[in-house]
């Protein structure tokens, strides 16, 4: 099915939620794994993508279809995790830093996480990035997603997002060469 023709159904309540459920089965695991690397935390993550396909049936009337469904809803995922990052520091009191650094420890408990030492070191290094950074590395690296997605996904110059990316990597080059 054309993204055209799924955003049609999805505005049209005779089809919406039929093609909601075509919707969730499609993207769900992209979305799940972008969250994930975002709060880091499996029922975190299970939670943000839940209010994000809530948000997206909610607004899909809003759509004006001047950029793909799925960097829309890319966009949607990513504002949801932060949003929640944010909340969940706040509730703890604690900076958003401390954490992400709280949640990296705490990734070895995580039955969920089938990473090794090196894994658990790179995530590491990934929560040390400011905010912006972390996500376009996550984005890229992870996700390999083009700049031009991500800039429609982040609202950034492609230029400004190379730079970004670079300076990620280096940061994370050396957090993993400081050891």
């Amino acid at each position: 099915m054309s993204e055209a023709s799924l955003v049609d159904q999805l505005k049209d309540k005779g089809t919406q939620s039929q093609a909601f459920e075509v919707l969730i089965n499609t993207y769900k695991e992209r979305l799940y794994w972008h969250i994930r690397r975002i709060v880091l935390d499996h029922d975190d993550a299970d939670d943000v993508l839940q209010n994000t396909f809530i948000k997206v049936y909610k607004n899909i009337d809003g759509f004006k279809g001047d950029s793909k469904l799925f960097s829309w809803m890319y966009r949607i995922a990513t504002n949801e995790a932060l949003s929640f990052l944010k909340v969940k520091s706040k509730k703890l009191g604690i900076s958003n830093e401390e954490l992400q650094n709280h949640i990296v420890d705490n990734l070895r408990a995580d039955v969920y996480f089938e990473g090794e030492e090196i894994q658990l070191k790179l995530q590491k290094a990934i929560a040390e990035l400011p905010e912006k950074q972390k996500l376009v590395f996550n984005m890229r690296y992870f996700e390999e997603l083009k700049y031009e997605e991500i800039s429609k996904i982040l609202d950034t110059s492609v230029g400004a997002l190379k730079a970004s990316y670079h300076l990620a990597a280096k940061k994370i080059e050396a957090f993993l060469k400081s050891d």
